[in-house]
C-alpha cells in the first residue's frame, strides 16, 4: 500500500500518517532509515544518530549555521525506530510483508495549539511524500529526480485536510469568517510586500508592517490581515471578516471569495 498522507489525531495531538509497500526486507529498510550514508540519499539533511535509547540525534541542513537536535525515544532493530525532533516525535514502524515489508510512518505534532499545529500539515506532508519517493528509489536502486513542484503538493494537501476552508465563529454582534494559511518559511518582509502591491478592498484603517493590515468594507465589517513568524514554525497568516448583525446573506460569498483570495495569495508568495 503506497497511500497518500492521512491527518489524525494521536492523543490531542494532530498527527500525519503515511504507509508504504516495500519490496525489501525489514532489515534492508531499517538500515535505510537508521545510518547516516544511506540517510544522506534520501533525507534532505545530514544526519548523525547514537541509536540508543537516550542517543541524540541531530540534523545539519545546508546553509542553516546551527544542526537541530533530538533524542533517540526506541531503537527496536529491525521494527521500531522512534525519535524527537524539536518538540515532534517522528515514529518508524517496519513490519514483515511477504518478501517484503510494510512501513509505516508517523509524524505527530508536538507544539502549540492542536488547531495551530494542524496548519503546517500539507507542507509537512508534501515534504515528507517526496523523502519516501526517493526512499523506495533508493531500496530498488534507481536513479531519483525530486519533483520541481512542491506548491501543488501543498495546495492539494491544504484541500484534503480540508484546511482551505474558513470558519464561522459567532459574536455579540454579527459573526467573524476566518481562515489560517501556512506560507512556509517567506520573510514577513516579503509577504507583506505581496499584500501591499495591491490596494486594499476598503478604506485602510490601521497597519503596523509587516504583521498587521486592517480594512473597513463598504458594507461594513473589517477585514484584518496578521502574519506571524518564527523559526521553528516559519510564516502564517490568519485573516478574518466581521461580518454585521443583519447581514448574514453574504457570509457565503464572503467565505467563498476569502477562500479564493487566500489560495492566489499563498501561490504568490511562493512564486507561482
Amino acid at each position: 500500500m503506497n497511500s497518500r498522507a492521512r491527518l489524525e489525531t494521536v492523543g490531542e495531538r494532530p498527527a500525519l500518517r503515511m504507509e508504504r509497500r516495500l519490496a525489501d526486507r525489514p532489515e534492508r529498510v531499517w538500515q535505510a532509515i537508521t545510518e547516516p550514508s544511506k540517510l544522506a540519499k534520501w533525507f534532505p539533511a545530514a544526519v548523525t544518530v547514537d541509536l540508543r535509547p537516550g542517543g541524540k540525534i541531530e540534523f545539519s541542513f545546508e546553509g542553516e549555521e546551527a544542526p537541530t537536535a533530538g533524542k533517540v525515544l526506541e531503537a527496536d532493530e529491525p521494527r521500531v525506530f522512534v525519535f524527537s525532533w524539536n518538540d515532534d516525535v517522528l515514529r518508524w514502524e517496519i513490519t514483515p510483508d511477504g518478501d517484503g515489508s510494510r512501513l509505516l510512518f508517523t509524524h505527530t505534532f508536538g507544539r502549540g495549539e492542536p488547531a495551530i499545529a494542524k496548519i503546517a500539515a500539507p507542507r509537512t506532508a508534501a515534504g515528507w511524500d517526496s523523502c519516501l519517493v526517493a526512499l523506495v528509489a533508493l531500496l530498488d536502486g534507481v536513479d531519483h529526480e525530486p519533483s520541481a513542484d512542491w506548491i501543488g503538493p501543498i495546495e492539494a494537501y491544504t484541500e484534503e485536510f480540508g484546511l482551505a476552508e474558513g470558519e464561522v465563529l459567532e459574536t455579540g454582534d454579527g459573526k467573524v469568517i476566518r481562515f489560517r494559511r501556512d506560507l512556509v518559511w517567506k520573510p514577513l518582509d516579503e509577504v507583506w510586500a505581496r499584500l501591499t502591491a495591491e490596494p486594499a478592498e476598503g478604506t485602510v484603517i490601521h497597519e503596523e508592517p509587516p504583521r498587521l493590515l486592517e480594512f473597513s468594507l463598504p458594507r461594513g465589517g473589517i477585514v484584518r490581515w496578521e502574519f506571524s513568524h518564527s523559526e521553528l514554525d516559519g510564516t502564517m497568516v490568519e485573516v478574518t471578516q466581521t461580518v454585521p448583525a443583519g447581514q448574514d446573506d453574504i457570509v457565503p460569498e464572503a467565505l467563498r471569495s476569502r477562500r479564493e483570495k487566500l489560495k492566489k495569495f499563498f501561490a504568490a508568495t511562493q512564486g507561482s
